[in-house]
Order: structure tokens, then sequence, then C-alpha cells
């Protein structure tokens, strides 16, 4: 499946550059990837075209629309604003490389890292309340709040000899990350229309066993049943039910989720930019200055609320 994403992003994002059989794969990935079952749809292939080419186009220009590479160098680290704000110390940095498993295993395999490896460094950004001094003036002033930035989880993503090969694998990622995000919502579809055919079979036999049985109370607490109010939730939950799409319609939603999330992929999958001011302590300052530095971030953004800096790195031999 991988060579064949490749083979598309290898090809350029502009409208008609993509082979239909490269399309067409690219379709039965996205089918395999959330419910085989949407291929009973009539026309499923139709459909679902234009929201794969464009998420093809989307992902291709997320990739390439990170910053440049930077170099992961331990040596790079007092010059490098970037690197000292990821990295609290040299030493910090240099115990990541050494211990980071995916580079581990890279370095693993003789001759893959004798020149060096592209990769994508991941990172999670914290943001906390702290008292802290501050001058004003030649006053020394206690107990200031100060909000302190760091950055942790550090780890490497798609590790390849070269920018251009991780750049693939990473379009392949974030594809296949739109598919996630489609199958989730079928998933929550699924479990949810699961759980209302369930009610509904317990109001039902509840409400058949008591007309039925001519029931005027509940024999357990001597009330009069509700037989009124067990056919109005039963009323609302087919209602519910109906909304969600008569069972020989669900492929149909189902293949609509998959459409809706490629065809929107770029509101659920994207990358901001973040303009970051610290001191040297880790501290967030308002402006750039002696003893505080400005970096810009890429922050990679997807709709189920997850956040991550991103950047692309290079790492020395």
């Amino acid at each position: 499946m991988l060579r064949f994403l490749h083979s598309i992003f290898r090809r350029g994002t502009k409208s008609g550059a993509v082979p239909d059989s490269l399309v067409n794969k690219a379709i039965e990935r996205a089918v395999d990837g959330t419910d085989p079952w949407i291929r009973a749809v009539f026309g499923y292939k139709k459909k679902l075209r234009p929201a794969v080419i464009h998420a093809i186009d989307h992902v291709v220009a997320l990739v390439d629309g990170t910053g440049p590479v930077l170099p992961l160098d331990p040596q790079s680290y007092d010059s490098n604003p970037n690197l000292r704000t990821y990295f609290l110390t040299a030493s910090e940095m240099g115990d990541f490389l050494k211990h980071e498993p995916n580079l581990v295993q890279l370095r693993g395999k003789r001759g893959n890292h004798q020149h060096g490896a592209t990769a994508l460094l991941l990172m999670e950004k914290r943001e906390r309340m702290t008292l802290g001094a501050s001058l004003s003036g030649d006053v020394v002033l206690r107990d200031v709040p100060q909000v302190s930035v760091s950055f942790e989880a550090h780890r490497l993503m798609d590790l390849n000899g070269n920018e251009e090969e991780t750049r693939y694998q990473l379009k392949r990622r974030a594809y296949d990350h739109l598919l996630r995000i489609a199958l989730g919502r079928i998933t929550e579809l699924k479990t949810r229309r699961g759980n209302l055919e369930k009610h509904r079979i317990l109001l039902s036999s509840k409400l058949s066993l008591l007309q039925r049985g001519g029931f005027g109370f509940d024999p357990r607490s001597g009330r009069e049943t509700d037989v009124a109010g067990l056919e109005q939730r039963l009323a609302d939950i087919e209602a519910q039910l109906l909304a969600m799409g008569k069972d020989d319609k669900m492929l149909d939603v189902y293949l609509g989720v998959v459409a809706d999330v490629l065809g929107r992929a770029e509101e659920h999958l994207w990358l901001g930019k973040e303009t970051l001011v610290v001191d040297r302590m880790g501290i967030k300052r308002r402006e750039a200055g002696v003893d505080a530095r400005e970096v810009s971030l890429d922050v990679l953004c997807d709709a189920e609320g997850r956040k991550l800096v991103v950047s692309l790195v290079s790492i020395p031999a």
C-alpha cells in the first residue's frame, strides 16, 4: 500500500495529475481503513473520488508546508534558538539522541545511519502558571505570576536516510490519520446505534409484556405503570435511529462519513503556526530581547483536539 501512495505524491497534486489507477487504489485504502462493507454501496468509488483527491492534495500541502529542516546537532545547541527552546540543555538533547527508540533501532541496521538521517520530531508543549521574580526598573518584585513553557515527550517519527523519503512517509501517515478519524466516527455511530437498538428491544419487550398482561400497577412499587411514558421513550429511540439511517442505509451513512472527513481534510488535520517568546529559563515573555528569544513553531492539530509541536530534523551520523 505504501508504494502506491509514494507514486501519488511523486506525481504532484494538481487536479487531474494523479492517474486514475492510483486514485482507485487510494479509494480502496480509504475503504479498507474504515469499513470494507462500504464496497456494497453502489458507485462507492465515484462517490469517494472527489474527497480522496482533495485529501491527497491536502496532505501533500500539509507536509510540504512544514518549516525548513532543523539540524538536531548538540554542537549547534548554543547557537540555535529552536534547539534551546525544545531542550533544556545540550546534555538533555544528547541523551535524547542516544536513547530515542527509533533512532537506536536505525543505528542497529548496518549502514543505515552512516550518513545521518532525517525524521519528524514531535513534542508536547506544556504551559504552567508559576510565581517568580521580575525586575521593575531597579526593584525586584517577588511572587509575580508567570507562565513557564516546556517541551516534553520528544519522539522521532519516519526516520529515513533522506528528507524526500521522510516526507513521503509523513504524507502517507497524514492520509491514514484522516482515515483513523473517519473510522472513529463510524465506530461511534455503530456503538450509539447498537446501544439504541438494545434499549429499543428492552423497552419494546417490556411494553409488550405490560400490554398483554394488563398490568395497571408496578408490582414492586405499587405505583401505576407509565405505559404512555414507555411508548414515548420508545418513539424517541425510533426517531433517533431513523435520523441515523435505516438498517439498509447505514453503509451509505458510513460512506458519507468517510467522504466528509476526506472532503474536508483541512478541518480535521492542519498545521498551525505559532510564535513563542521565552527567556533562558523558559518563562514566556511579551517581547524578544537580550534575554528572550523568539521562535516560530509548527503545530500539528486535529479535530479530536490533539496538538503537537513538530519539526523536520536532520540527525548527524
